[in-house]
């Protein structure tokens, strides 16, 4: 995701410590494929007498959590140019140091890779797909050396190349200016199914290319790549021109296979999107990721917070600004399908009304701000651990909370300024993204108070809604536009948001319970067993159902449950289920004025056209 550009690279390059001819040279072979082994070469010209200092990325650009890529590698030769072994030291489980050296050194190793997806690599007999840092090694001190790669194609296997790396007359070599660049940018080898089109924006042509492994005909293919370009120039409608793609094109890499994990990772000029599902039964959850990434290439890859500026591979990467990076593409992410004329308003409703029900009710806001929820990204970024979490209670996702912040921004400023988000995210991009002038919160804030000429309502909502906790009320900004937030289940009761198990003859729960609901408020937790509800035995689904139907909000009922083993009684009280739901208007038989349709259609039809 770090957003090196080749003039960028240059002066990294100036104001690194040079050394004659010095460069980067690495080639990667699949001859153990089917055993999801690589073999990779890299080879360090250009050396000082310094000690090298050898490396596996700890993360990745577009995670924000540790990933510790080097428990993958092993059978690791160290020689020099005369291919000498040359001696290695290991200061940490990361690290390969040679003290001594020439000026040339030469590092072999096997990849163990088999996991398809934004952040890790897979190598099969079907493809190579290859996240760079999950990959490659490389070296301290020297981030601005050029690179040169050869990845060699097994024979016979009809594989191409797909990346946003720069191409050479040798179709299987390709060049990065520097490090940054090189671990930003994904390479798909396989016997993928590639389309192109070319958009026109503000005078300038750009051509977009999509390369799609699946097991799936050319027909789905084309009727996928069809919907992608309507959302494509949605994208580009807000903006008024695309950024300027460093290699010329952009990329998107599309792994649609059962063997995929299911992801989608931006990056400068592509992005990898995969999933265990095909186009011909999945296209439309798949083009969400295709909205989401694409809207990447201008917010966080070019208006980029200033936190993640550089991008370190030592280290997990915190940022307070993920709420907007991430979060305001989660909120555009349905409307672009919406303006493309790809869901309908009462899909769209559907939605947005998942995150702003999930905010709304969730307990977590009590404990963290947006921003704060953005800085635990290292915990739960495809973060992974062994003891348990309470994250139901204490946290939000910064896509979500940032999705409903920018629902909340949009329809106020249209109803308050007579204003739009489009318009706010096309002078952020003219202030950070076209200059690539990194961003800090107060700089957001600061922005959209002179966007509104009110300095004193971007401080009150960023007060408010981005570093406090607050949620407005959705029911008045969705109003002008005739939708209508309501109860999902009036005058239904709920016991919790849990999970169940119905075993030993109870229903057993298997997540935590929720603060404020009546089993946590009864004192019940993650493993108890329910054995009876108002005297009745809850012996599966259909009996807790049943229970439930019988009662109104306020009712206290006995409850029987076992907990670490010890049989206890206690009392639960009902509260009506708090579960939000969005309707348009006109589907519950209420009147949509024209005033109402105008606002929005100026909020969800299309752009393009």
């Amino acid at each position: 995701m770090n957003h090196l550009t080749v003039l960028g690279a240059a002066v990294l390059t100036a104001i690194a410590p040079l050394h004659l001819n010095a460069q980067v040279r690495y080639e990667i072979s699949f001859p153990n494929a089917v055993h999801h082994e690589a073999v990779v070469s890299v080879t360090f010209d250009g050396l000082s007498d310094a000690p090298l200092e050898v490396r596996m990325s700890r993360s990745s650009p577009g995670r924000y959590a540790l990933h510790e890529f080097a428990k993958n590698v092993y059978n690791v030769r160290v020689t020099g140019s005369d291919g000498k072994p040359l001696g290695v030291t290991r200061p940490n489980p990361y690290q390969w140091t040679i003290p001594e050296h020439g000026p040339t050194v030469n590092v072999r190793y096997t990849l163990f890779a088999n996991r398809a997806g934004g952040t890790y690599s897979q190598v099969n007999e079907t493809h190579a797909h290859l996240n760079m840092p999950a990959t490659f090694m490389w070296a301290r001190g020297h981030d601005g050396d050029p690179i040169r790669i050869t990845f060699h194609i097994p024979e016979g296997s009809q594989w191409k190349i797909a990346t946003q790396l720069f191409p050479t007359d040798d179709p299987s070599t390709f060049t990065a200016p520097g490090l940054q660049y090189f671990m930003d940018s994904p390479t798909e080898i396989s016997n993928f199914a590639m389309r192109e089109w070319t958009v026109t924006a503000n005078g300038a042509s750009h051509r977009m290319r999509m390369a799609v492994h699946h097991l799936g005909t050319g027909q789905d293919v084309d009727s996928y790549v069809a919907m992608a370009k309507k959302v494509v120039a949605e994208e580009i409608a807000v903006y008024g021109e695309t950024p300027e793609y460093d290699v010329g094109y952009y990329t998107f890499i599309a792994d649609y296979l059962p063997w995929a994990s299911g992801d989608g990772m931006e990056h400068r000029n592509s992005t990898i999107m995969t999933s265990a599902g095909n186009l011909a039964r999945n296209a439309m959850r798949l083009l969400g990721t295709v909205s989401h990434e694409f809207f990447h290439s201008w917010n966080v890859e070019r208006i980029r917070p200033a936190t993640l500026e550089p991008f370190d591979f030592e280290r997990a990467n915190m940022s307070r600004e993920l709420w907007f990076a991430e979060g305001f593409t989660s909120y555009y992410t349905p409307l672009f399908i919406r303006r493309a004329g790809l869901m309908n308003d009462d899909q769209y409703a559907a939605r947005i009304a998942g995150a702003v029900n999930f905010v709304v009710n969730s307990p977590a806001r009590r404990f963290f701000s947006a921003v704060e929820m953005s800085m635990q990204a290292p915990f739960v970024d495809a973060a992974t651990s062994i003891d348990p979490t309470n994250r139901n209670n204490t946290f939000i996702s910064y896509y979500t909370w940032g999705t409903v912040i920018g629902l909340n921004l949009d329809l106020t400023l249209r109803s308050r300024y007579s204003k739009t988000l489009d318009d706010f995210m096309r002078m952020a991009w003219t202030r950070y993204g076209r200059t690539e002038h990194p961003y800090t919160v107060e700089d957001l804030e600061q922005t959209l108070g002179e966007f509104t000429g009110d300095a004193a309502f971007a401080h009150e909502f960023f007060n408010r809604y981005v570093r406090g906790r607050e949620v407005p009320d959705y029911t008045r900004l969705l109003a002008p536009a005739g939708f209508l937030l309501r109860l999902r289940n009036p005058g239904k009761v709920v016991l919790d948001r849990v999970r169940f198990g119905y075993s030993g003859g109870g229903a057993v729960i298997q997540s935590n319970t929720t603060i404020g609901m009546p089993l946590y408020e009864a004192g019940l937790d993650n493993g108890d067993r329910i054995i009876s509800l108002d005297g009745s035995p809850v012996t599966d689904r259909s009996t807790l159902a049943r229970i439930l139907e019988r009662h109104k909000p306020g009712d206290t009922v006995s409850i029987e449950y076992e907990q670490h083993a010890v049989k206890r009684t206690g009392s639960v009280t009902f509260i009506q289920d708090p579960s939000l739901e969005i309707v348009t208007y006109e589907s519950q038989g209420m009147e949509l004025t024209d005033r109402m349709r105008r606002f929005r259609d100026s909020w969800l039809g299309s752009r393009a056209n």
